[in-house]
């Protein structure tokens, strides 16, 4: 099969990803070997393959082919395995697999899971799907409902059920006013949920067509971070009852905590420095991260019933390079997809 392999990470611009042929995976026990269809590109990749996250030990192995939300059909099924069946459409998020046992997935929060052996991440710990076949753990594996297309679902594994949690932990009510920081692959799926509670929504972004892509999505102003102070602004008119953060941007993180009432939430789905933080307002600061397999079967439903889709433009599998160059230079306006 092909498979993009990443053996020494380095900027994109090197092309340190190498379209090689390698043997087809076998699945173990447990597992399944899934014909992969579609791979969304997720900046978490560009970090990887960057080696931003060399000091933490990611890639945990090399070479690694990355990629973590991935659709396909199932071409082979592993030992036990009897709930699924070949030809399957079935889509695998970025929890590869979990433990099943702390107290973390017996409550329903296995993407917190403290296992050091059982805890695997997709495309980062173990083969992705950038690739022309990958293995999946049957377990944290997820039919698709036929009226999904391929391409379409892919995101709904990564920055759909990621979205799903943020909105979810806000606990938005109808009329509440919501703030959203980056309006990209994750943040415009966070419109369309939060669209759904009925809050009110305001965009914070840089650049014209994000910006146009916020308004399309349901909020009732937008903010250009470049023209001026999101949280300055928001304060003067009040403050929000939530902020949701998903730009990787420390002073986008602090302006969100300006910008947010006192007594609000501000939900934070990336790598930021909140800074110092005036206790008195009793603002929380929530952190999330995608989401437990219950809630990415509920985004699946949704999606499924036509309440939220995820906006794509799509690449082959040897267009790689050039997806993620364009994810690094901004060009993305939601989510770029490799199709296979």
């Amino acid at each position: 099969m092909r498979a993009q392999l990443l053996a020494t990470p380095g900027p994109i611009e090197s092309k340190p990803l190498t379209l090689t042929e390698v043997a087809v995976p076998e699945p173990g026990p447990g597992e399944v070997l899934i014909k992969v269809t579609a791979c969304g590109v997720c900046r978490s990749n560009l970090h990887m393959i960057e080696g931003d996250w060399v000091a933490n030990g990611v890639p945990a192995k090399s070479p690694i082919v990355p990629g973590h939300e991935v659709v396909g059909t199932i071409a082979k099924l592993g030992a036990g395995v009897d709930w699924l069946k070949i030809g399957d459409r079935v889509g695998v998020q970025p929890l590869w697999s979990t433990c099943g046992v702390c107290e973390f997935c017996l409550t329903a929060r296995e993407q917190l899971c403290s296992s050091t052996t059982k805890k695997e991440i997709t495309g980062e710990t173990v083969d992705g799907g950038y690739a022309e076949y990958m293995l999946g753990y049957a377990l944290h594996t997820y039919k698709i409902p036929d009226v999904l297309k391929d391409a379409e679902a892919a995101p709904l594994f990564c920055p759909g059920v990621t979205a799903y949690g943020a909105v979810h932990k806000a606990q938005l009510q109808p009329g509440q006013t919501m703030a959203l920081y980056g309006v990209g692959g994750v943040g415009h799926m966070v419109l369309q949920f939060a669209a759904l509670t009925g809050a009110q929504m305001i965009g914070v972004a840089r650049g014209k067509n994000h910006l146009k892509l916020a308004e399309e999505l349901g909020c009732y102003r937008t903010i250009d971070s470049n023209s001026g102070d999101p949280g300055e602004i928001l304060k003067k008119d009040g403050g929000v009852d939530v902020s949701i953060v998903f730009a990787p941007s420390t002073p986008m993180l602090r302006q969100a905590i300006v910008g947010t009432k006192p007594g609000g939430k501000i939900i934070v789905g990336t790598f930021t420095d909140a800074g110092p933080f005036f206790f008195p307002d009793q603002k929380q600061i929530i952190g999330s991260v995608i989401g437990s397999r219950w809630e990415m079967e509920d985004v699946l439903k949704i999606a499924a019933s036509g309440k939220v889709k995820a906006h794509i433009v799509t690449y082959s599998l040897d267009q790689t390079d050039e997806a993620l160059r364009a994810l690094k230079a901004g060009e993305i306006e939601a989510r770029a997809v490799i199709t296979i």
